[in-house]
């Protein structure tokens, strides 16, 4: 299994603008993710955490497809997606980590590198101040606070996949 990064993991630049910061450092941990799992067999990608958890490597990149689809394409861009997400239904709201025991890793990084590319697509070029068509929680959401979101949200799993990554071969690093 091969995870294909959707970019080279480049360090974010230490002067720019904060379009540019905030894009680089949110690229650099979507390229982290992949490192992550990068080199692993199908059965370690779905390799559980520790029981109750039903945490994998897998279900991190099956996660992180929804939150950039949910976050750029249905709250910045208002596309209507239907009433359930790539992998969680009504029925199971965390398939993305529940269904793993039988998904196809390959595809399921092919859906990730999509929904980047997506969201790439859906912030070109819009200012950071632009208010998203929908709303979280009653709120207005702007881009500037979505890409903050992101780098945090993909932060804060890429230390899930760090203990994930070495539980699995010992592997660590940054």
């Amino acid at each position: 299994m091969t995870s294909d990064t959707t970019s080279p993991r480049l360090d974010p630049p230490y002067a720019a603008d904060e379009t540019t910061m905030l894009t680089a450092w949110l690229d650099y941990h979507r390229a982290t993710l992949a490192l992550k799992c990068e080199g692993l067999s199908d059965e370690q990608l779905r390799e559980r955490s520790t029981p109750p958890s039903t945490l994998s490597l897998l279900g991190l990149v099956r996660h992180m497809a929804e939150v950039e689809q949910h976050w750029f394409l249905s709250v910045l861009d208002g596309q209507d997606l239907g009433p359930q997400g790539l992998y969680w239904t009504e029925e199971d709201e965390d398939g993305d980590f529940n269904g793993v025991d039988s998904a196809d890793p390959a595809a399921d990084f092919a859906v990730w590198r999509e929904q980047v590319e997506l969201a790439r697509a859906a912030a070109a070029g819009v200012s950071l101040d632009v208010v998203g068509k929908k709303q979280r929680r009653g709120q207005d959401v702007t881009l500037r606070w979505i890409l903050v979101h992101m780098i945090e949200e993909y932060a804060r799993h890429n230390g899930h996949a760090d203990l994930l990554r070495e539980r699995i071969d010992g592997a660590t690093g940054e």
